[in-house]
């Protein structure tokens, strides 16, 4: 198959070859260079299909429901696919043991049975039940269900997942959590910092004991902090660990955005959507667990009455425009932070389109101010899973 588009890395025409989930010819036209990104709404770009490390769930499905069926990953897939991700991290947040260990076995399963399901599903993050007990850097986690690190546990975990567990993310203030951190590493796992309320020699304890990445930094934290002495300041400072981040206009101001974005740079920095399982439904009340949640009208979704936010509702076709109206990046920049800054974290085949490199790709138009990426076509492994045109 060959598909024609302008190339989101140097903005000229491209054609692309694929057979057999493959790429096998990148052809760069000798044409002028295309229009510039801010007026090229008419035109369709292609870029790597996304990669997002961290998908809960979206649109009713979630990876820790307590009926978690093949069915509900399927979906999980399509509907990220219409977004242009062609892969993601199952994200499995803080429940009942019997819970997580039960929706490992359906991942890691439905992944062995299901060929397209593999070929999305890049690996499993585990966000919890390791973390803080405190409001506010608990976040919208069930705290009946936080624990202390337990590597015993952990290692029933993999087992069940058939090692495909990739992230972990923990406080590392926790009892036994630097031991715990080192004890991922020496296992190939990436030890993550998230919802805590670490003292910053703590953060800086556990970046020498192996953390490598800020999980949606920012966020899962105390709405005041100490104002210079904080477990924000010490993670962006920390030159080991890369930062994830939530840009979907609600998690973090767009000043706070443009920050992080100077501070770790563009190599340090990944676009993360945190979709969560009431993510894409229509405002009102829901029942998520034992907590009462509520999708509002402008699309965020939080804890009625407060100002906590329980997980996101847009996706990376949202956060990509909004990262690039918020600090000024390039098309080719902003996508790098969800294509090749996660897959070179997790070590994944993943990046700009060349000769045989995985053929994910999405194809899509620039939006007008304020808008969503316009998906035309995404391809995963070469299979099209979706098109605009045959899109009901």
């Amino acid at each position: 198959m060959e598909i024609s588009a302008l190339s989101a890395l140097s903005g000229r025409p491209v054609e692309i070859e694929f057979t057999e989930g493959r790429v096998t010819r990148v052809r760069e036209s000798s044409l002028p260079e295309s229009p510039r990104e801010k007026d090229g709404g008419a035109q369709v770009w292609v870029s790597p299909g996304f990669l997002d490390i961290q998908v809960n769930g979206f649109l009713g499905s979630d990876y820790s429901l307590e009926g978690l069926q093949n069915r509900h990953i399927a979906e999980i897939c399509r509907s990220l696919a219409k977004s242009g991700t062609t892969q993601h991290i199952a994200t499995l947040v803080t429940s009942p043991p019997e819970r997580m260990l039960r929706n490992l076995g359906v991942i890691s399963r439905a992944m062995d049975d299901d060929e397209d399901i593999r070929a999305a599903v890049a690996g499993i993050h585990i966000e919890g039940p390791f973390i803080a007990e405190e409001d506010g850097p608990r976040g919208a986690h069930d705290r009946s269900f936080v624990r202390d690190p337990d590597f015993g546990e952990f290692r029933e975990w993999q087992a069940a997942a058939r090692g495909r567990i990739k992230i972990v993310t923990l406080a590392p203030e926790k009892p036994g959590a630097i031991a715990f951190i080192e004890k991922l590493r020496a296992e190939g796992v990436i030890p993550a910092l998230g919802h805590t309320a670490a003292a910053p020699e703590i953060i800086a304890a556990a970046v020498a004991a192996g953390a490598r990445l800020s999980t949606h930094l920012g966020n899962g934290s105390h709405a005041n902090l100490p104002r210079l002495k904080n477990y924000i300041w010490q993670q962006l400072a920390e030159d080991n660990l890369a930062a994830s981040i939530i840009c979907d206009g609600f998690h973090l101001p767009a000043a706070v955005v443009k920050s992080v974005y100077r501070v770790k740079g563009p190599a340090r920095l990944i676009l993360v959507s945190d979709a969560a399982l009431l993510g894409g439904c229509a405002p009102g009340l829901y029942k998520w667990g034992n907590l009462d949640v509520e999708v509002f009208a402008d699309g965020h979704i939080g804890l009625p009455g407060t100002s906590m936010l329980a997980g996101a509702a847009r996706l990376l076709d949202h956060g990509i425009p909004r990262f690039m109206e918020f600090t000024g990046a390039g098309l080719a920049e902003t996508i790098a932070l969800c294509t090749e800054n996660p897959a070179r974290l997790l070590g994944l085949e993943h990046g700009f389109p060349q000769p045989g490199s995985p053929a994910n790709l999405a194809l899509f138009r620039l939006p007008p101010e304020g808008g969503e990426l316009r998906m035309e076509k995404v391809f995963r492994r070469g299979k099209l899973v979706y098109h605009r045109e045959a899109a009901p």
